[in-house]
């Protein structure tokens, strides 16, 4: 196994692999909160995650709520131009887009000057990204986008001119880059990673991904490679059921040893996107009744020790949260990880597993062979 892991770790070093460090944010919640906006910002802007993942109206059409960012953050920072322009951006596995903010908006975030760039190409195309706390709309055009040390020639990027409401201006990143599928980006736009495939940039059509816990640092995105560091526990495969969102099949869910919701197979999202881990209505209801917890979620963080473990079966496989991992503790108030769906989706009542999932996972997104891959962290 030690020569396994070295070998490893050698091909590691030589492949062409590109590793990007995420920072983890304070919590839009947290910081609202801090300036005394929390309470009129949740009676104006209702928590709906569903309303991410409703099909585009039209071609230049796309929906995406960035409350989804309200309780944890994870960003890197990436390039545009020549010479480059940084930007910190959320690593989306929820969404196919790239854009950040524009000189036509305004704006506390970085702003991108297309004058500044010699590789900047213009395009007529628009658009618009709808949010459940407002919108970015905004035109298309063509850059060199640097991602660690891969230069993404010509990829196709939106510049917004309006941005989603007054809360953006506390949120700790500049823009998002997608990570999703083709079939679902707005404008028909390339997702990123589709170009790096294609111009040959990643060693393997695949990207993995390693959320830390609580104050750690350390967090990542991998393009092109996994690292064997953190798949000592093996990786479990998960076939892909559409290729739209990376989207799974589960088997169901057990709270301690009671079986509770997904009784006859569910969809589930693995989304980076995402903070919590969001669940359909009647589902939610029935994990909170089984833990003892009220409807808000709110709970002692003395009484983190007596809740049950929840796990998820998939493919097979049983994938098991402690309470430790799906309560979230913010300075000595804890809560649940866990949403309601809110309405249901044209996709139906799936499940989206969140950074509350993913912290425990080191996930593996395979584009080459349309799988997720799992494997258990310590």
């Amino acid at each position: 196994m030690k020569l396994l892991l070295l070998l490893g770790l050698v091909a590691l070093a030589q492949c062409s692999i590109h590793r990007i460090p995420l920072q983890k944010g304070k919590s839009l919640r947290k910081q609202l909160k801090e300036h005394g906006l929390l309470e009129d910002f949740l009676k104006k802007h209702p928590y709906n995650p569903a309303s991410k993942y409703n099909p585009v109206l039209t071609a230049t059409e796309s929906y995406e709520p960035m409350t989804n960012y309200m309780d944890a953050s994870y960003y890197g920072t990436i390039s545009i131009g020549t010479p480059q322009q940084d930007f910190t951006v959320i690593f989306d596995t929820g969404s196919s887009n790239l854009w950040v903010p524009s000189i036509y908006c305004k704006s506390n975030h970085h702003l991108f000057d297309p004058s500044k760039s010699s590789t900047y190409v213009s395009t007529n195309e628009t658009v618009y990204i709808a949010y459940g706390t407002g919108s970015m709309s905004g035109i298309l055009g063509y850059d060199t986008v640097a991602v660690s040390n891969i230069d993404v020639k010509n990829q196709i990027f939106g510049l917004s001119e309006t941005e989603p409401g007054s809360f953006f201006y506390y949120c700790n990143f500049d823009g998002i880059l997608g990570l999703a599928f083709p079939s679902i980006s707005s404008s028909g736009a390339t997702p990123v990673f589709d170009n790096m495939m294609s111009q040959d940039l990643v060693s393997q059509d695949l990207f993995s991904v390693y959320l830390s816990k609580d104050g750690e640092s350390g967090s990542f995105v991998l393009f092109g490679g996994i690292d064997p560091k953190y798949t000592t526990g093996g990786i479990y495969w998960v076939p892909l059921s559409a290729e739209t969102y990376w989207q799974i099949t589960m088997d169901r869910v057990t709270v301690g040893k009671r079986y509770v919701a997904c009784f006859f197979t569910c969809q589930a999202i693995v989304d980076t996107g995402t903070s919590l881990l969001v669940m359909p209505q009647r589902a939610y209801n029935r994990i909170i009744r089984d833990l003892g917890v009220s409807s808000d979620g709110e709970i002692n963080c003395n009484d983190i020790s007596k809740l049950p473990d929840v796990t998820f079966h998939i493919n097979g496989h049983a994938f098991t949260l402690p309470a430790s991992d799906y309560v979230l503790n913010e300075e000595g108030s804890c809560s649940l990880g866990f949403e309601n769906m809110g309405t249901p989706t044209e996709l139906g009542e799936q499940w989206i597993l969140g950074d509350v999932f993913i912290r425990k996972y080191y996930v593996i997104f395979d584009r080459g062979n349309n799988k997720v891959g799992l494997s258990p962290l310590p």
